[in-house]
């Protein structure tokens, strides 16, 4: 049995998340990351040695949030673990943490182009509730809204496998190679949608956070993929 934090599935639409709300602030929101907050340090640090201070902001900004998201999903952890020790019962926390992440994208369909830089700032607040409420996937460590660390975790266990003939190195290698598969499938669908609905694609994404939301009510089952 598995939590269903963790189970393969959820993992999906989470990566295909990922890749969505990362492809919508690039795309539509004036080319800044949603996610990949070491591009955004760069540029940040580029901007800041050119004198360009407004663009530092724009880039700096949505640093900042991510961090307060992460910050915001350790609350939110603390809060609902003293509420069960108190044996009353409530939502998982990683649950109340997905409403709100919804609750936020939401919202950024409603900003106008003119406003990106608040637009783009409630994205990476809420790719930071993601990162921190979900950090396993089948027992793995892995990240739902980055490739990077997927990349070399999946390129180190496909090294194990071809130096020890061990299948168990494999299929982690396989787990995060379809990790970045997915991940990367968000993006394509983010371009898609953002052509065609403009700001308001983002509902795409809050119906893959609204599907994971419903998948995580029983706690623990086994896992319909089983790599």
């Amino acid at each position: 049995m598995k939590q269903t934090s963790e189970t393969i599935e959820l993992g999906i639409f989470l990566a295909l998340a990922g890749g969505f709300m990362d492809a919508y602030s690039y795309i539509c929101r004036g080319k800044v990351f949603a996610n990949a907050q070491t591009g955004n340090i760069l540029l940040f640090g580029v901007k800041l040695s050119e004198g360009k201070i407004n663009d530092a902001i724009r880039y700096g900004m949505p640093v900042v949030a991510f961090s307060t998201g992460i910050f915001l999903a350790e609350i939110i952890r603390h809060i609902v673990e003293k509420i069960e020790n108190n044996d009353k019962k409530i939502l998982h926390w990683r649950q109340i943490g997905i409403v709100i992440e919804m609750l936020l994208l939401l919202s950024v369909c409603f900003i106008s182009q003119k406003h990106n830089l608040l637009a783009n700032n409630i994205t990476s607040m809420a790719c930071g509730i993601q990162v921190e409420s979900f950090r396993k996937m089948h027992g793995n460590g892995i990240a739902t809204t980055m490739c990077i660390g997927n990349l070399r975790s999946a390129t180190e266990n496909m090294y194990g496998f071809l130096k020890n003939k061990n299948n168990i190195f494999l299929r982690k290698s396989i787990l995060y190679y379809f990790v970045i598969i997915c991940f990367v499938i968000g993006a394509i669908l983010g371009n898609i949608f953002i052509n065609i609905m403009n700001e308001k694609s983002m509902i795409v994404c809050v119906l893959f956070l609204f599907i994971s939301f419903f998948m995580m009510f029983k706690e623990e089952r086994e896992s319909i993929i089983d790599l």
